[in-house]
């Protein structure tokens, strides 16, 4: 039986009105782990196992309607000072750092310096052909077909006479002491002769992309990526612990530190312990994952978002909007013979630095972020006005099902108070 426009629209007030009396009820709670509140006890209980108090941890917060529902923190941020992970504690982003990279561009757009359809090379005119093609937005939504990064730095050779590297058959020298610059990554996608595809004819994730972006950004406002992201997006919003880490020339205040499980057979019975991995040769880039932030910092991007401060709703829709083919089809994440990705052949939505496939018929803006010893993810599910960030500096958990174990508890209280009795 199909519902009469009357009985559907009597249910969406009730469901609203659910997730208001279910919001109203909660931020009248304190945000602690202490609190009797039985849905922030629920939320407790599914980190407080898993996260020993002297372990490396997470830090959780949850906003519904642009209130603080639950805010806590767990473990520690190092093993060598036992510190306590809180609030202003900067975590390391990873590819959670696209979304600002993205604003970033999208402000430039606002400024009229620059538009989603200029093409590569007339930033970089030298650089090569194939850059032609592509364009701001094929960064922006992954399919500009640009080589990974990583994969050319382990093909790269150095040359000796400008380094000191010799011989000139090994393998450039980069480690997380001698760590890989944006404009080192630059030189490396200068030197191909061609993409992996044509671009807007495949879809591929692709933190060059990214680390490219940052330089537009940089080429464009004529100031480093880390300052313009400070004058335009984190000065702004008062985010003033969050920072584009430079070694060198900035510091990360309340620092966690990334950790990583091991085997270690020689502490007894095979048990488990946690090594300082915090640092890899790829770190040092800065527009695909090079963002340190924390709850407090993140609450008031979320606020931005939800209220459209930086930029108006009409010039946020490009962000929203899922890529699509140049033949008008929906990309899929790519699969090759022996693939062992569960994504491989399946669509992919994805905007400008925001996957936006729904969750259980939700629609959601998400991204997730794993580096050496870290894994965040930042999940809004913009309807229901929800949204739920984890940042662990361990890389042994799942933020994402965390996240999603979280966000269905509210799904299940909403679904249960919006019900005609």
């Amino acid at each position: 039986m199909i519902p009469s426009r009357m009985t559907k629209l009597n249910g969406y007030v009730r469901t609203v009105a659910a997730v208001a009396l279910l919001t109203a009820s909660l931020v009248t709670m304190p945000l602690s782990k202490s609190s009797t509140d039985p849905m922030q006890s629920k939320i407790d209980r599914i980190f407080a196992p898993v996260i020993a108090k002297d372990s490396p941890g997470a830090a959780v917060l949850v906003r519904a309607a642009g209130r603080p529902l639950f805010q806590s923190a767990y473990g520690v941020r190092e093993l060598r000072t036992r510190a306590p992970i809180d609030a202003q504690t900067n975590f390391r982003l990873a590819s959670c750092s696209k979304q600002f990279t993205a604003m970033a561009v999208m402000l430039l757009v606002h400024d009229g310096k620059l538009r989603y359809e200029d093409r590569l090379t007339d930033v970089f005119p030298n650089f090569p052909t194939y850059g032609r093609a592509i364009t701001i937005r094929h960064l922006l939504n992954h399919t500009s077909g640009l080589p990974d990064y990583e994969d050319l730095m382990d093909r790269a050779v150095p040359d000796h006479a400008v380094t000191g590297a010799a011989p000139a058959d090994k393998p450039f020298p980069w480690s997380d002491a001698r760590q890989i610059q944006d404009d080192e990554v630059l030189a490396l996608l200068e030197a191909q002769s061609a993409g992996k595809f044509p671009p807007g004819t495949a879809w591929s994730y692709s933190n060059s992309g990214y680390v490219v972006l940052g330089l537009v950004v940089a080429k464009i406002s004529g100031k480093p990526f880390d300052e313009f992201l400070r004058e335009r997006i984190f000065q702004p919003l008062k985010m003033n612990r969050t920072v584009a880490y430079r070694k060198g020339k900035n510091d990360v205040t309340n620092r966690a530190y990334g950790h990583s499980r091991e085997n270690n057979a020689s502490a007894g019975h095979g048990r488990s312990e946690f090594t300082q991995t915090d640092q890899s040769a790829t770190s040092a880039t800065l527009g695909d994952g090079g963002i340190y932030s924390n709850l407090e910092d993140l609450a008031r991007w979320d606020q931005a978002l939800a209220n459209r401060t930086l930029i108006t709703a009409a010039e946020l829709e490009p962000a929203l909007t899922p890529a699509k083919l140049v033949d008008g089809s929906v990309p899929r994440w790519p699969s090759a013979a022996g693939e062992s990705d569960s994504q491989a052949g399946k669509p992919v939505s994805y905007g400008f630095g925001w996957f936006l496939d729904p969750y259980e018929g939700h629609q959601r803006m998400w991204h997730y972020g794993d580096t050496v010893g870290f894994k965040s993810v930042v999940d809004r599910f913009m309807k229901d006005r929800l949204t739920v960030i984890v940042l662990c500096n361990r890389s042994d958990l799942d933020p994402a099902a965390l996240a999603a174990k979280v966000a269905q508890l509210y799904f299940d209280a909403a679904n249960y108070m919006s019900k005609d009795f």
